[in-house]
């Protein structure tokens, strides 16, 4: 089982919106489990104060408590999430251009939407 390590605008997606390819993730990309990292676990509490997303992120926040937790900490959660990248080669699921760019720079594998679809690019 391979841990796609979850960024902020992709988890509100995927528990906001109808994801025509969950179902068949193990058989197009293989056995994967979305974990979430605590900075990104805490982003989505201080966004749950804003009135206009208040929504979409208790449905996320109430989504995600299936989701393992993973220790990565620290305030802003790109920044995080990069440090992880250049020490550790993983599968980040965003949807984040320009993190997107800095992963792949780094040597990992990127998680993103298209067309309502789950797809891995390298």
């Amino acid at each position: 089982m391979v841990e796609v390590i979850c960024d902020t605008n992709f988890l509100i997606h995927l528990a906001t919106r109808r994801i025509k390819n969950i179902d068949n993730l193990d058989v197009e990309i293989g056995p994967i489990t979305f974990v979430v990292p605590e900075v990104v676990k805490n982003e989505l509490t201080k966004l749950a104060k804003n009135p206009e997303k208040i929504k979409d992120i208790q449905y996320t926040l109430n989504y995600i408590k299936i989701f393992k937790i993973i220790p990565i900490n620290g305030t802003f959660a790109d920044k995080e999430l990069l440090d992880y990248v250049s020490n550790n080669r993983v599968i980040v699921a965003t949807m984040d251009k320009e993190l997107k760019k800095q992963i792949k720079y780094l040597g990992s594998s990127i998680m993103s939407f298209s067309n309502d679809k789950i797809v891995l690019e390298s």
